[in-house]
Formats: C-alpha cells, sequence, structure tokens
C-alpha cells in the first residue's frame, strides 16, 4: 500500500485533539496536532500534511484566517482543509466555501462522519494529482 497519510489537527479543545488522534491512528494514518493557531500554520507549512482540520474558532488567528494563510502559500495551497465548528450558521458555512475549504462539519461530530469526509477529501486530492500528471485539468478550474 502507499504512503502513511498525515492529518494536521489544529484545535484549542485538548478533547477534540485526543479523539480525532485516537480515531486516525486507528486507521494507520499519522496524526500530527497543534492548539495554538500560530503554530498550526507553521506545522502545516513545515510539514505539508495531507489533510487539515482546522477549527473555526482558534485563539488568535481564527480558523478563517489560518485558511486564508494556507491557501495563500504555494506550499499549502492545495492541501484539503476541512472546517472544524460549533455552529452551524450560514456565515461560516459561506466564508469557509469562499475561502477554498474542501468541507464543513458541526462539533461534536459524529466519529464515521469525519473519517468519511476525510477519506473523501484524500481520494479527491489524489485523484487531482493524478489529473494533472496526465495533462488534464480538475473539474471546475
Amino acid at each position: 500500500m502507499g504512503r502513511t497519510k498525515t492529518i494536521l489537527v489544529v484545535d484549542d479543545e485538548p478533547a477534540v485533539l485526543h479523539e480525532v488522534k485516537a480515531l486516525f491512528e486507528g486507521y494507520e494514518y499519522e496524526v500530527l496536532t497543534e492548539t495554538d493557531s500560530r503554530a498550526g500554520l507553521q506545522t502545516a507549512l513545515t510539514h505539508q500534511p495531507d489533510l487539515i482540520l482546522l477549527d473555526v474558532t482558534t485563539p488568535g488567528l481564527d480558523g478563517f484566517e489560518v485558511l486564508r494563510r494556507l491557501k495563500y502559500q504555494p506550499a499549502t495551497r492545495q492541501i484539503p482543509v476541512i472546517m472544524l465548528s460549533p455552529t452551524n450558521d450560514t456565515h461560516s458555512v459561506l466564508l469557509s466555501q469562499d475561502l477554498q475549504a474542501s468541507d464543513f462539519i458541526i462539533k461534536p461530530f459524529e466519529r464515521q462522519e469525519l473519517l468519511r469526509l476525510v477519506v473523501r477529501c484524500l481520494a479527491l486530492k489524489t485523484l487531482g494529482r493524478s489529473s494533472a500528471r496526465a495533462g488534464l485539468k480538475p473539474d471546475g478550474g
């Protein structure tokens, strides 16, 4: 099988970090965690994970600003980002879409739903890379 996929989780709630780490390490993913948004941004730049789970409400830089910065950097712009939010307000969902988040999930989340989203986002990323190597343009762009 291919190399282990790396997921970066940026959330200021230790319980969320623990739950996500336990879930994905059970499926042989490597999970990096950060409780601080600036540290999460630096970890993303340094490690270039395969996927990022990003809390909308991190103190300091909020998740939207972190996402904005990730999408601005050439090294991290193609990394899928799933936004984690305590609310399902329309503004947050639309802003996530505008900033090119791959998906949006409400906390507390169902473990299987999160797993499904991550697997789907990683598959789409791999498909996009394969299409680019074949000289095909990904849909929507």
